[in-house]
């Protein structure tokens, strides 16, 4: 089992639902004569279980995307593994999406298209999974799961996208997704397109989700404040590693490494053009960070040493959190700021 902090409670024997192990994806900038190296992900290893909301949080940019477009199949692996406990598969070439592992996308207006009734969408699930055997039963199940996101299929009955809000577009995708009865469901920022005063209700929801269907949520976010509120587990990234990983209130309210506690005072807005679309595109000083010797942060850490900019630090457990910081591997007296 990859390294990783169990839940208060929980016995340690529990079977993760899905894991990722030493998972690592590189990308190659520039020429063929004169190429940069990218770790987009580095080594990244976490465990989730069922009933569990499991946060991947970071500024955009950070790698928690990349990581998700592996576990759906968008990338493939440089290194390392996916393991899925339902069958217990590894990783291979599959199709975009598997029946036990769904998603969820950030601008739900892009989903859908503008000249195809909604109902369409649910409709054509059922019968790409063979779920009904006709259509009296297929509208039995389509309102079952639309009644899980507060609507009901007489709500949406030959209407078009343009005819809902987004909120209700959203809900709308979450129940196409657990049509299938997922294990495991992955957001994208699923909160971020959406009206602040409606915000809380899809939140809410994906807790309701949670602990009703007993399913593995696979948050993915750079808003603290939502995953706090839907608490589990949490894994805070910086430039394709992970920086600080544990239970979100420990992380959250206590953190250990410098850049989460500089996450929690600002917090960049994500760029939704940049999401699911081709390949990775990063600015001069992202590419930089992520070509730094050492720690990845030490450019901007107010706690810098020296070893920090010439040797990555290693991830050790500290009071049931993991922190990939120099801090909490060298001796104290040698702590000292420099500049």
């Amino acid at each position: 089992m990859p390294a990783g902090c169990t839940r208060k409670g929980e016995k340690p024997n529990m079977q993760p639902i899905l894991e990722t192990s030493g998972l690592t994806k590189v990308f190659y900038r520039g020429s063929l004569l004169a190429r940069d190296r990218i770790v987009a992900v580095d080594k990244v290893s976490f465990a989730m279980h069922r009933g569990e909301v499991f946060t991947l949080a970071g500024e955009s940019g950070c790698g928690k995307t990349t990581v998700a477009r592996m576990i759906l199949g968008f990338e493939q692996p440089t290194a390392g593994e996916i393991i899925y406990a339902h069958n217990q598969e590894k990783w291979h070439p599959r199709v975009w999406f598997t029946q036990r592992i769904q998603a969820v996308f950030q601008n739900p207006f892009e989903t859908f298209n503008p000249l195809r009734k909604v109902e369409g969408y649910l409709f054509e699930t059922v019968r790409n999974y063979g779920l009904a055997k006709n259509r009296s039963d297929a509208v039995e199940l389509i309102n079952a799961k639309l009644e899980a996101v507060g609507l009901s299929y007489g709500e949406i009955e030959g209407r078009y996208p343009s005819e809902f809000s987004g909120g209700q577009l959203q809900r709308i995708s979450i129940a196409r997704s657990l049509l299938v009865d997922p294990s495991v469901l992955i957001a994208d920022e699923p909160v971020s397109m959406v009206d602040a005063s409606i915000r809380m209700s899809i939140v809410n929801l994906f807790k309701r989700l949670r602990n009703e269907l007993n399913m593995g949520i696979l948050y993915i976010t750079h808003d603290l404040a939502t995953a706090y509120y839907l608490g589990g587990q949490i894994a805070i990234m910086f430039r394709g590693n992970v920086m600080e990983m544990g239970p979100v209130q420990e992380v959250l309210m206590r953190p250990l490494h410098p850049y989460t506690k500089l996450l929690r005072e600002s917090i960049p807005e994500a760029d939704p053009a940049k999401r699911w679309r081709g390949r990775i595109s990063i600015a001069e000083t992202e590419q930089e960070e992520y070509l730094r010797a050492g720690c990845k942060f030490a450019g901007r850490c107010p706690m810098v040493m020296d070893i920090c900019k010439v040797q990555a630090p290693e991830t050790v457990a500290v009071e049931g959190v993991l922190v990939k910081c120099h801090l909490y591997t060298k001796p104290k007296e040698e702590t000292k700021e420099v500049s």
